[in-house]
């Protein structure tokens, strides 16, 4: 008979779909789930390495930036977390035991870890500045500039506190603290400015500097006008050329008398696409004026200058009026010993609460690490301001995680149980890593770690500058409760996705 015949044919891995006679695949979806998790420890693997003060740089993937949204630290921790938890799935999915178990499973052991974490955490107030430093301070150590900690630590701090009232505040915009880069000079240059930056030049070098500042941001061209389709005139004569000059130069020295008239000394022009946003002659006109004149301001920076300086943006010469403009005590040119010049406007009369970082380094690169590096810093500050708790760092949290998790599992029936106790012993993934990348034996620095904290003793550490286990608050390595929270959930979350994924579709 054919139908037997072709049963008998059938391979032990596959069956037949008596209604349509599809051949399903039963080893495919494990098949996926492997290899997705393999794909996901490779990623952990490689990033292994550059977890902690002593680790080497950062590759980053999108889990990371997700913690780096949610967080802005951290993000190292949450791939190897992520990467230990999926070891602990191919582990589990071995030995049978179904994907829905496993991820519900692992879903019980997240919230009984944000619990314990809660638990462990201190309470933080604003105004205590020296543990808001040392909460900065550990994130820039495993950075490239971590021996200028102790400079950008506190103006990281300041920056915050100066944009935020600290009684009511839930969370910190970022886009309020400007980092200004510019190259030459070193990491030391760096400097804090209550006021604004700009890196474009004064273009009249005659008018670098004006005090009682009166600063008007115009989006108008100080120009000869164009007619909307494209054009030619043909001049036949020389009066006729005169008439075109004249009629040209009156037109701008009257923008220029208005601009003149309604009190302004310092004027910012907006980068034009359509024409030169200031012509030679306009320049003359403020030069004689006595107005300092900025050109080519970037769209995306109107919002951030106009809250600064108390300033609104002017579309048309006709709304040029006094309201319309800013105050400020001071705007000057200043030269940046032979490594070009800043344009500074400080004391605003109305300051919006925002502040400029300007970044200074010997090359792009430095420049580019300072201002990550500051970043980081930034959202620990930021992450205690919407959380205020913090935890031990140095691998504590997560060995105090496994014990309690381990102990929780005793209490679970079943499967679960044996799954999250497989989640406690992938989180000692941290402290290990932590301790190989530091030289130290990672089996006996964790072994000796679970110890003390069995004992009761929930901050200790590893200490990564003497080589051993310590009391890590009194060393001051702490960061922010959100941190580790946001780490923990977000690894398990992707965890959890991966194992629900049991097929694949190729796509162009």
């Amino acid at each position: 008979m054919p139908e037997a015949m072709a049963g008998a044919k059938m391979p032990s891995g596959g069956m037949k779909n008596k209604g349509r006679g599809a051949y399903v695949d039963r080893d495919k979806p494990a098949q996926i789930r492997f290899s997705n998790i393999s794909a996901g420890k490779a990623v952990a693997e490689c990033i292994r390495t550059s977890l902690g003060p002593k680790g080497m740089d950062k590759m980053m993937v999108e889990l990371s930036k997700a913690q780096d949204i949610e967080a802005g630290d951290g993000t190292t921790s949450v791939v190897v977390i992520a990467g230990a938890l999926l070891d602990a799935c191919a582990k589990l999915l071995q030995k049978g035991i179904h994907p829905t178990t496993i991820s519900e499973s692992f879903q019980k052991a997240v919230d009984k870890g944000v619990e314990v974490l809660t638990g462990m955490s201190q309470p933080v107030l604003l105004s205590d500045r020296e543990t808001l430093l040392n909460s900065a301070t550990t994130s820039l150590c495993s950075k490239v500039v971590s021996q200028y900690s102790s400079l950008l630590a506190p103006m990281s701090v300041d920056a915050v506190m100066r944009v935020i009232d600290p009684a009511t505040a839930t969370g910190v915009d970022l886009h309020d603290i400007h980092i200004v880069k510019k190259l030459g000079g070193t990491i030391d240059d760096c400097e804090l400015v209550d006021g604004l930056v700009l890196t474009q030049k004064v273009v009249n070098s005659s008018v670098s500097r004006v005090e009682k500042a009166k600063i008007a941001l115009i989006q108008f061209c100080l120009s000869p006008p164009k007619t909307d389709m494209d054009n030619q005139i043909v001049v036949s004569d020389y009066a006729q050329m005169d008439r075109v000059l004249r009629e040209e130069r009156a037109y701008i020295l009257n923008l220029v008398k208005q601009i003149k008239k309604a009190g302004c000394n310092v004027l910012l022009i907006q980068k034009s696409i359509l024409r030169d946003a200031l012509s030679d002659l306009a320049l003359h006109f403020l030069n004689k004026m006595k107005i300092m004149v900025v050109k080519e301001i970037e769209r995306e920076d109107i919002e951030f200058i106009c809250k600064t300086i108390g300033t609104k943006p002017i579309a048309h010469i006709d709304q040029f009026l006094p309201e319309m403009m800013g105050t400020a005590e001071l705007a000057e040119e200043v030269s940046l010993d032979g490594s070009g010049k800043l344009v500074k406007i400080t004391g605003c009369t109305s300051p919006g609460k925002t502040v400029c970082i300007v970044v200074r380094g010997s090359n792009k690169l430095v420049i580019e690490e300072a201002e990550r590096s500051i970043h980081d810093a930034l959202c620990v500050i930021r992450c205690l301001v919407k959380k205020r708790a913090l935890i031990a760092g140095g691998g504590a949290p997560e060995i105090e995680l496994a014990l309690r998790l381990a102990e929780y599992s005793r209490t679970l029936p079943g499967m679960e149980a044996y799954c999250v106790r497989a989640y406690a012993d992938a989180l000692e993934v941290v402290p290990s890593t932590l301790a190989e990348n530091a030289g130290l034996n990672p089996i006996s620095t964790v072994t000796e770690l679970r110890n003390r904290h069995a004992q009761g003793e929930k901050t200790a550490g590893i200490n990564v500058r003497k080589g051993g286990i310590s009391n890590i608050l009194e060393e001051l390595v702490v960061q922010p409760l959100l941190v580790s929270v946001s780490a923990l959930t977000l690894a398990t979350e992707t965890v959890r996705s991966i194992l629900k994924i049991d097929d694949v579709v190729n796509t162009r």
